[in-house]
């Protein structure tokens, strides 16, 4: 029931902005919202003569930021992205649009960010207004729209653009935008004739298949297979099954791990300058414990092999271990993907709740059974219950 859950729950629409195809003074034939910092874009793509008329909507995080959008010819990403960005004019306080040239230097922090020509893009005009009008002042959360006319190849019907904001601007020369997952996600790619976008840097699909397979693997099979381990096998009627159940649980809650682990890591190389440090660590820490674990049922000694008790001890911690780490990194997901208040974080904790109250609830119950049979065995050696049975059967 759970990976359904989740999966719904990852798949169910978030609230975001709503595009719109008019402005005060304009409207376009097709719109489009974007997947962060909700902005949205609007256009009219002229075929016969390849000119693209559009209009983006974003909004300010600072009265003092920037608030931009940009084409790069190549790829969805912000290096080589050719940019309008819009923000206070540091002298009037008038709303100012001026073009950037985001080269790699710019990423690196090497040097400002200075305003020049735009090239490998022909750019025949260009404005910016608040939306309210000129009446509008600059604040956090104000509203922007940014206007462009720009000639296309003739045969290109799909842009790359990026769009970012910032806090504050130095002189002319905007600085730095925040580092979340949502401002390094702030790129796709758009097809004009059709209206549909292709999010290569959110990749939603893998990142779903990923969260899932690792919540419902190391998050949920893995400590219900110690739980069987730890309080099945003290059952006798269960005979040998418990260890079954162990066993296969275990093996295929790494096995799913593995494949979600290995998905992980393919999403690292398709999202370059995203970093999940911590997150990436403790993945690869219970991988390596996780694998530990699995070699060591090679080496398992028979139960009479002295050495035994120190394999079981080994078993114990390393397998702790695992589950503990494991546990912790699907919270850190949820933190990575910025879903700290998701339903999905919520299913998850109930079904963590859940297994951690019948966990409870059956330590409390070995503690009675064990109390109980070890006051048996206190009586027995006192001969209190022998003598009870002797008595008995001499008055049958």
């Amino acid at each position: 029931m759970l990976p359904f859950i989740l999966i719904f729950l990852f798949f169910s629409p978030r609230t975001s902005a709503r595009c719109t195809t008019t402005t005060r003074t304009k409207t376009f034939e097709k719109c489009m919202t974007l997947p962060t910092q909700q902005a949205s874009l609007a256009w009219t793509y002229h075929t016969h003569n390849a000119t693209l008329d559009v209009v983006f909507f974003g909004s300010f995080i600072s009265p003092s930021g920037w608030v931009g959008w940009g084409i790069n010819p190549t790829s969805a990403e912000m290096t080589g992205t050719r940019s309008l960005i819009a923000f206070p004019d540091p002298n009037s306080g008038q709303l100012v649009l001026l073009p950037y040239i985001l080269d790699p230097t710019v990423k690196l922090q090497k040097s400002p960010l200075l305003s020049r020509p735009l090239d490998h893009i022909h750019l025949l005009s260009s404005s910016a207004t608040m939306y309210g009008g000129k009446l509008a002042t600059i604040h956090d959360g104000a509203e922007v729209e940014i206007f462009a006319s720009i000639k296309l190849s003739s045969n290109k019907s799909k842009i790359h653009i990026v769009w970012n904001r910032g806090v504050y601007v130095q002189g002319y020369s905007p600085t730095i935008h925040p580092t979340t997952v949502n401002d390094l996600s702030s790129a796709t790619t758009i097809d004009l004739l059709s209206g549909v976008a292709r999010h290569e840097n959110d990749l939603k699909s893998l990142k779903i298949i990923h969260g899932v397979m690792n919540a419902i693997s190391w998050g949920v099979m893995l400590p219900i297979g110690i739980v069987t381990s730890r309080y099945l096998r003290h059952i006798e009627a269960l005979g040998p099954t418990w260890f079954y159940v162990h066993a296969g649980m275990q093996l295929s809650g790494f096995f799913i791990g593995s494949i979600g682990f290995a998905i992980g890591m393919r999403l690292g190389e398709l999202s370059p300058g995203k970093v999940y440090g911590l997150h990436r660590k403790l993945g690869i820490i219970a991988v390596c414990l996780g694998s530990l674990q699995t070699l060591a049922l090679l080496f398992r000694p028979k139960t009479t092999n002295k050495y035994r008790k120190y394999w079981k001890s080994y078993h114990h911690f390393v397998g702790y271990a695992c589950v503990v780490i494991g546990v912790i990194n699907v919270f850190q997901g949820f933190e990575a993907i910025e879903a700290n208040r998701s339903y999905a974080k919520l299913a998850y904790c109930l079904c963590l709740s859940s297994l951690i109250g019948v966990c409870i609830a059956l330590e409390v119950n070995s503690w009675v059974i064990f109390c109980r049979k070890a006051e048996e065995e206190k009586l027995r050696r006192d001969g209190v219950i022998a003598g009870s049975e002797k008595a008995s059967g001499s008055f049958n």
